[in-house]
């Protein structure tokens, strides 16, 4: 008998259907730029082109991309869309992207000269859908080839080598190297807060104040980690001066601000923290509800700054009559893109929600608006009724400051 069990196990597990381990592929992005003519040169390699059916990429409608060749198939037969299929074993997708992009105002948020590029990632690869065989993931890599005289290149990717980086991002299938890049003749300051590497880069000459920034930071950042409970292995923060976008752009893991913003504005604001709070706090709004992202971006933008003690109460109160009088034509905050004024008014509004939600959870631990947007963050896009019923569950009731016509 004894001998008769191990066989018949034995027997039993070769029965069972056989479960694959899942097949990891390597999948390496190439960028070389190309000053002379505006462009870079990018190439998608994968090791193992059979394991991926297609990449269906958003191409746009601007004709930035060009010159597509592939040892398997392509194929753009709708509109703004280009279809990838790999051959078998190595296979490889090169083509060319235009850099220059000037926005209406004709100002750039991506140019490159004869010294230096300032662009995001997301351009250099554009979005797409990927089809795969299950069981597999890929490994992403991105290696740049820079001109000769350049001497650096920077993402908010972890750095593997030289100009060499990993590219991981656990809530996409089809790692794409996204978030903001500089390459070229740059200054860089590094520093350590937190968990968090962060790098502040420009190119040289552009009148970037690294060091004023570095500074600024270090005092914000135990404030910023109290309200937002993420610490990203990386930060990169870029910047130029003109002609580039006078203001400030925030991606998942960089951002970028002009030169001559002031780490501090006139009305009390901090473009540098507003920037932040998108980085950190990643809340998309939907249904009109552009207000929730912005509004706290701007509220968190004074009040963490007033948390580290850099705004007085008689300042904080002064900022406050700025908002009310900006803010007066307001009727709705409602919106899918919220200005000036409508943030304002949203900031008035939040203000006024964490005085509500101290006094109404006192016996609960002082409960605060901090709650709220760690409930926010959870979400993927977040709609005012969804902030309404997060705000009600916090203080275990309903919320008088959301009773309003404003958010109708």
């Amino acid at each position: 008998m004894s001998l008769r069990l191990p066989l018949l196990s034995s027997l039993l597990l070769l029965s069972l259907p056989a479960f694959a381990a899942t097949q990891k592929v390597d999948l390496d992005y190439r960028v070389r730029f190309l000053p002379d003519s505006d462009q870079a040169e990018v190439s998608i390699t994968l090791e193992k082109g059979e394991r991926v059916r297609s990449l269906d990429f958003n191409l746009g409608d601007d004709g930035r991309y060009s010159d597509f060749e592939t040892d398997g198939q392509w194929s753009q037969e709708v509109a703004g869309r280009g279809k990838w299929q790999p051959g078998k074993g190595k296979s490889v997708l090169s083509y060319r992207v235009q850099i220059d992009h000037e926005r209406k105002s004709g100002r750039y948020d991506a140019r490159m000269t004869k010294d230096w590029v300032l662009l995001r990632g997301d351009d250099l690869v554009p979005a797409a859908k990927l089809d795969q065989q299950d069981k597999t993931e890929l490994v992403s890599r991105l290696q740049f080839d820079l001109p000769k005289g350049w001497k650096s290149v920077e993402t908010g990717w972890p750095r593997i080598g030289k100009n060499r980086f990993r590219v991981d991002n656990a809530q996409r299938k089809f790692d794409r190297p996204t978030g903001w890049m500089l390459a070229g003749k740059l200054g860089t300051r590094r520093t350590r807060l937190g968990d968090t590497e962060v790098a502040i880069s420009a190119p040289v000459g552009e009148g970037m104040r690294r060091m004023d920034i570095m500074t600024f930071l270090t005092f914000v950042w135990p404030q910023l980690q109290q309200v937002f409970p993420r610490d990203p292995s990386k930060l990169l923060i870029v910047g130029a001066g003109d002609p580039m976008w006078r203001g400030g752009l925030s991606a998942a893991n960089s951002y970028y601000m002009h030169a001559d913003r002031p780490l501090v504005s006139e009305n009390g604001t901090s473009s540098l923290v507003h920037e932040l709070v998108h980085v950190f706090g990643r809340i998309y709004g939907r249904e009109r509800s552009d207000w929730i992202a912005e509004g706290l971006a701007e509220y968190y933008a004074i009040e963490l700054v007033r948390r580290a003690g850099g705004i007085s109460e008689e300042r904080y109160q002064k900022i406050r009559e700025q908002l009310i009088d900006w803010s007066k034509p307001v009727n709705s905050l409602r919106t899918d893109h919220a200005t000036g004024p409508v943030t304002a008014r949203a900031v008035l509004l939040l203000q006024e929600l964490d005085r509500e939600i101290r006094q109404k959870t006192k016996d609960k631990g002082n409960l605060s608006l901090d709650d709220v947007t760690r409930g926010l963050m959870r979400l993927d896009r977040v709609s005012t009724q969804d902030f309404i019923d997060i705000t009600e569950n916090v203080i275990g009731g309903p919320s008088k400051t959301l009773d309003t016509r404003l958010l109708r």
